[in-house]
């Protein structure tokens, strides 16, 4: 490719990422709301179904992901990208337009089946990118999620004062203007003497797990990362609820919290770790990392003030520090030829814990804020979290000390 088609397809694919990101956070600081319309019931209740979407959408795309993938190597990275766009508008119309919550869970369907874009604009990032450029390339996936984070839950909160269905409308006219514009403008990245058959063994999502079987010597650190990702969920799946439930929050201020919370979040990944894992070095980046998550979900899970939400989303975002620490370890210990199938796996992985992650946290919101509650703690997501950081803390010392020794 080119160099002026070259940058001019790398800036449609950080367009198609940007609103992509930005569409999905438009709609979550509403979603309880509309839940709440469609069962007509509380917050409390609420919560629990949006664990179950939150569920349909992860189970559907750890299944489909890897076929959508597979079938981008065979057709091409385009046709892929344009179907996944033209899906999730339908997803998004289908639930502006939902009568009851079973729309939700089909439109959520239809999202995971068609949610490869992310995957399919790294695959294409890939394609149009030498040695030199590959890694600042990759970036833009970063500073997408980054900028689309910020913007989207801040403008999903203002559109929601209009209505809980609005965001869901704006989510779909930015996904339809993002298909018509690849439509027309987006080339082709994969020439047809570099494509494949397609192969239902290469699309297994369970092959991945195959892989860090074999490598017993990071099998531990796995463990902890997947505490990590499955804590992570107490914040990611169960944020809105929390403080809509315990604080009365309009959409606007979870909006405006989530931007807040996507701001420091790309401080710490962007600028902070440029200089924290350099000085600190790789293991004590990943022990303070993980003691600094600890100690923001404990301090959420006891918050008895609005303004406590915002200055406990200071610890809990310095955390992010043991995120690529505990990466780099990792590869490490993996053989170069090894690198591209490791990061496969750990995609994978991600998605199995947002399968168990989602229905865990927002279930067990919904068990301690129900009417029949045993005793009233909406904390308990949080507090549950803060304990699987703790056993991550154990988990990683001990292997770093087995290493050592």
């Amino acid at each position: 490719m080119e160099g002026s088609k070259k940058k001019g397809a790398l800036s449609f694919i950080f367009i198609t990422l940007l609103l992509d990101i930005t569409g999905w956070g438009i709609i979550i600081p509403v979603v309880p709301q509309l839940i709440k319309e469609l069962i007509h019931a509380d917050i409390s209740e609420a919560a629990k179904y949006g664990g179950w979407l939150g569920f349909a959408y992860a189970f559907t795309q750890f299944i489909c992901s890897p076929i959508v993938g597979n079938l981008s190597d065979k057709f091409g990275r385009r046709p892929i990208i344009l179907f996944s766009l033209f899906g999730f508008a339908i997803d998004y119309i289908l639930l502006a337009l939902s009568p009851t919550i079973v729309w939700l869970f089909v439109g959520r369907v239809i999202a995971g089946l068609t949610g490869a874009s992310i995957t399919t604009a790294s695959a294409y990032i890939a394609d149009v990118s030498n040695d030199e450029d590959r890694a600042k390339n990759f970036g833009l996936i970063g500073a997408a999620f980054g900028v689309g984070f910020i913007l989207g839950p801040v403008l999903g909160g203002i559109l929601g004062h209009y209505g809980s269905r609005v965001p869901f409308y704006a989510a779909a006219v930015l996904c339809f203007i993002n298909f018509l514009y690849g439509y027309f403008i987006l080339p082709e990245s994969l020439d047809k003497d570099k494509r494949r058959e397609f192969s239902w063994k290469r699309a297994n999502p369970i092959g991945s797990f195959k892989f860090l079987g074999k490598h017993p010597e990071i099998s531990v650190l796995i463990v902890a990362l997947i505490l990590i990702y499955i804590a992570s969920h107490a914040v990611q799946s169960n944020w809105s609820y929390f403080t809509m439930y315990e604080f009365g929050w309009t959409e606007r201020l979870v909006g405006i919290s989530l931007g807040v919370m996507g701001l420091l979040v790309g401080l710490v990944q962007g600028v902070l770790i440029r200089w924290t894992i350099p000085k600190l070095g790789e293991q004590k980046s990943i022990y303070f990392g993980l003691i600094l998550y600890a100690v923001g979900l404990l301090l959420f899970s006891f918050a008895s003030s609005e303004w406590m939400m915002f200055a406990f989303l200071i610890p809990y975002c310095l955390g992010g520090i043991c995120g690529p620490a505990l990466q780099s370890v990792i590869t490490k210990s993996v053989a170069s030829t090894e690198q591209g199938e490791l990061q496969g796996a750990l995609t994978s992985l991600m998605s199995a814990t947002s399968i168990i992650g989602p229905p865990l946290m927002n279930n067990l919101f919904y068990y301690f804020t129900h009417d029949e509650a045993p005793f009233k703690f909406s904390g308990a997501p949080f507090f549950l979290a803060f304990i699987l950081m703790t056993i991550s803390v154990v988990i990683t010392y001990s292997a770093f000390n087995k290493k050592k020794s």
